[in-house]
Formats: structure tokens, C-alpha cells, sequence
């Protein structure tokens, strides 16, 4: 990587990434010329412009600043999911600029700062908002990249002028996790995914143990108890285990007296050398008990003290759209989430059947990627058939082409519900009925979130 001091012009081509957002916003706060392309507008670039970035909409490298054309003194970043023929992509390779993956600039940031990464099928972004809110509400205090809008901050980057700890959610996709360097690495799950990239469970799960050996010299690995690798650290490299309640095999922190009432969730914290008690999780779904008890285990092993861990996680407000509460009256719920893998949507589901055992539950969820969807749909479609209703939309591509004969169909053909539904965004606004609406969750990584707000005033109308 260039010079920092170097550096005066930053162009990002796939500007519009949550995970691209929160580096935007870091090379703003250090002063420099922000500019970049992504290929739809949406709230999160108009704010990144509002901030100083300059973002369009159009693949024109006429559009590129001319602040941005010095290859001596600009820095590009781009995002893996860019098409290869991606012309303002070419016109910087043909020009000789320096050419970085997201990936990169964090890993460059982990190996000056003491990196906390936290990896995983699922459960990361939480679990990293968790550990950075725990220790940026304590005398620890740190900087933090994050894979979602933390809610305490109304941001996903945290910037510290007394701490080089630095949380991260380190990303499989694309083996993009390989480029860190972590004095703390967490692997909250192995469950296969991304299987376009990999190709077998095998490679993914592989992907995790060469993860392992990237953690520093006298660092430390936490992984959840149900992580099936054999990991390949350096030297002194301390190993713990986490769960949500205590497991036959070695746990070193888990979860107990776990109390479940009144929309509330407490629980005491088991750690090697003390029992923290009567924690309340701010964010109380049952899901979240595991995630929180990795994320007192990182902040604990730093120091963080009891009353300031009990503070944290109280008053810990959550990730937008992770488990995000729109509507939470007497009669009427509604529930944003991003789950998006079967695993999560089972954990998704069956933490709202447990907040609301008598409520009649209505899931509408859009599969993300033909790829995903083509390799899980019968786990989909398991997970999707413990709801009362299904109401499915059309795949989201994201990066990806159509394949043939692949769409939401699929998953809705084998979904036991009483009740399963396929409307397109247009039909669902139209049918979705009040009257028969009790407790609705809303679940994909696509753009369904952009329907959030007008099933909202739907229900509320």
C-alpha cells in the first residue's frame, strides 16, 4: 500500500457497500479526496455525499474527479462483487493506479492496529457491534469497521484517539478474510456457504482453518462450541470455546440461568475466573445470548470490568436491520431481518415463536443470490415452514446472472406452511392485509429492506 501521507485522492468502485461505507467514511475523517461509483443510488450514498464523498451512478470514466486521475497520489479500492469489465475499473488498471480490494485496506489497518476480527457464516455483524459497543462504552475503548449501521452510534465506523484496539467483521466471501492480521480472531460458525466461491463445504470450512493461522503470535482464537475445525494457530496462541448454555464438551464461557419474560432476556455470564450475573441483553432475542456471550468473553479478556460489561450489553441498541423492531405494540409486531442463510433464518423464526408462542407469524422473505438459493432451497424452505404463513418475493442477483430454472418457486414448492404465498414487491404491497397481520418478520439481504417502511404504513394506515 502507498504511503499514507502519500495518499490525497481515495476512488471506490462499489461505493454503496456497507463494508465500503465505513472505509469511505475513515479516508473522510483522515482529511482525504473521497470519490466513487456504485450502481444505484440508495440512503446510504446520499448520506456518505452529505459527509463529503462524491459518489455517481453511471460506469463513465469521464465521471472519475480530476482530483482522482494522479496515480501518485490516489489510492483505489474496489469491492470483489465489481464485474472483471467494469470500464472505470479497466481505465485505473490500464493507467497503472494502485488497485486495492476492500480486504486489503483493513488487513494493512490490522497489521498497525491490533486487530479484533470476528468471522463466521452468521452472527458476525452482531457479534461485532456487540464487542465494539462493550468496549467503546468502557475506559478500553477502540476504533471499529463494522458490517451494519450500529444504532448506539448511528454509524458502522468508530474512530478512537486513545485505543488501537480495532473490531472488524472479517468477511469469507471471496476469501477476503485471508488479507488480516488479528491479535483476536472469533469464528462464530462454519456453516457452509458461498459455495459459487469454494465449491465444496470442505474448501469453506478450510477457508476458516487458514484463517486461524493468520492470528498473531501470543493472540487468541475464540471459536462457538459447534465449530467443526481443527485450528492451525502460531505459537501461544490462547484457544477458547463459547456457547449459548453449557455443552458436553470444553466450554470456557457460556450462558446460564437464562430468563426469558416479559420481553426481556437475562442471563448469567460463566467465564474461566468468575460468574458475571444478571445481564440483560438490549437486544432481547434468543439468538443474541450466544452473541453476546462471545462478545463479553473478547471484552472481559481486555480488561473491560463487570459493571461496565453490564452496562454495555443493557443499553447495547442493536444493528440496523438485525432483528430490528418496527412495530412492537399489544396487537400488531414487526420485525426487520437479514438473515439470508438457512441457519439464520431457522434461528430468526424460532427466536420470535419464542418472545410470541400465541401469535400467528407471517415471514416474507427474498432469497439472495440464484446461486444460494439453487444450493439451499430445501433448507430454506425447512426453515420457512415453522411460520403460520410464507409469503415469498423474487430472488435478489446481487452480483450474479440468472440460472435457469432457479427462482423462489423452488423453495416455495417445498414449504409445509398452511399458508405459502409468491407475489412480486409490486403484488405484496397490494395484498398484504391488516386484519390478518399479528407478528410479521421480515427477512433477506437484498433490497426488501427498501419495503420495510411501506409495509409499515400499510399496517399503520
Amino acid at each position: 500500500m502507498k504511503d499514507p501521507n502519500n495518499i490525497q485522492s481515495t476512488y471506490f468502485i462499489g461505493a454503496g457497500g456497507i463494508g465500503m461505507s465505513a472505509l469511505i467514511r475513515y479516508f473522510l475523517a483522515k482529511g482525504k479526496n473521497v470519490a466513487g461509483y456504485d450502481r444505484t443510488e440508495s440512503d446510504l450514498t446520499r448520506q456518505l455525499n452529505s459527509e463529503g464523498a462524491s459518489i455517481h451512478y453511471e460506469d463513465n470514466p469521464a465521471l472519475i474527479p480530476s482530483a482522482c486521475r494522479d496515480k501518485e497520489s490516489t489510492l483505489v479500492v474496489y469491492t470483489p462483487a465489481v464485474p472483471a469489465g467494469h470500464s472505470e475499473l479497466a481505465y485505473f488498471r490500464q493507467n497503472g493506479f494502485e488497485i486495492m480490494k476492500r480486504a486489503q485496506i483493513l488487513g494493512e489497518i490490522t497489521r498497525t492496529n491490533r486487530g479484533i476480527c470476528v468471522s463466521g457464516t452468521h452472527g458476525k455483524t452482531t457479534t461485532s457491534a456487540m464487542i465494539a459497543h462493550l468496549l467503546k462504552q468502557s475506559t478500553v475503548d477502540c476504533n471499529a469497521f463494522l458490517g451494519g449501521i450500529l444504532k448506539n452510534y448511528n454509524t458502522n465506523l468508530l474512530l478512537s484517539d486513545k485505543s488501537d484496539w480495532t473490531v472488524i467483521e472479517a468477511d469469507e466471501y471471496d476469501r477476503s478474510f485471508h488479507w488480516l492480521s488479528p491479535a483476536i480472531a472469533v469464528i462464530t460458525s462454519v456453516a457452509p456457504d458461498h459455495l459459487d466461491i469454494y465449491g465444496t463445504e470442505e474448501a469453506y470450512r478450510e477457508a476458516f482453518v487458514h484463517f486461524t493461522s493468520l492470528i498473531r503470535k501470543n493472540g487468541i482464537l475464540l471459536m462457538e462450541s459447534q465449530v467443526d475445525i481443527i485450528p492451525q494457530t502460531q505459537e501461544n496462541v490462547r484457544t477458547y470455546r463459547y456457547a449459548a448454555s453449557k455443552t458436553a464438551g470444553k466450554t470456557d464461557f457460556h450462558a446460564q440461568n437464562i430468563r426469558i419474560q416479559n420481553g426481556e432476556i437475562h442471563f448469567d455470564c460463566v467465564m474461566p475466573d468468575t460468574i458475571i450475573r444478571d445481564i440483560q441483553l438490549g437486544v432481547p432475542v434468543e439468538i443474541n445470548i450466544v452473541n453476546a456471550v462471545a462478545a463479553l468473553a473478547v471484552a472481559r479478556l481486555n480488561g473491560v470490568s463487570e459493571n461496565e460489561l453490564r452496562r454495555g450489553m443493557a443499553t447495547f441498541q442493536g444493528a440496523a436491520r438485525r432483528f430490528d423492531f418496527h412495530i412492537k405494540t399489544g396487537d400488531l409486531v414487526l420485525i426487520d431481518d437479514y438473515a439470508h442463510h438457512p441457519q439464520e433464518l431457522e434461528a430468526s423464526i424460532t427466536s420470535v415463536r419464542k418472545l410470541y408462542p400465541d401469535k400467528k407469524l407471517t415471514v416474507i422473505f427474498q432469497p439472495h443470490l440464484y446461486s444460494r438459493t439453487n444450493d439451499f432451497h430445501r433448507e430454506f424452505a425447512q426453515a420457512l415452514s415453522a411460520a403460520d404463513e410464507v409469503i415469498l418475493i423474487p430472488i435478489y442477483p446481487a452480483r450474479e446472472k440468472p440460472i435457469e430454472g432457479v427462482s423462489s418457486q423452488m423453495i416455495l414448492d417445498k414449504v409445509t406452511s398452511p399458508v405459502k404465498k409468491l407475489y412480486s414487491k409490486e403484488e405484496l404491497l397490494l395484498q398484504l392485509k391488516k386484519e390478518e397481520t399479528e407478528i410479521l418478520l421480515i427477512a433477506g439481504a437484498g433490497d426488501i429492506e427498501l419495503l420495510v417502511e411501506p409495509i409499515k404504513n400499510k399496517l399503520y394506515a
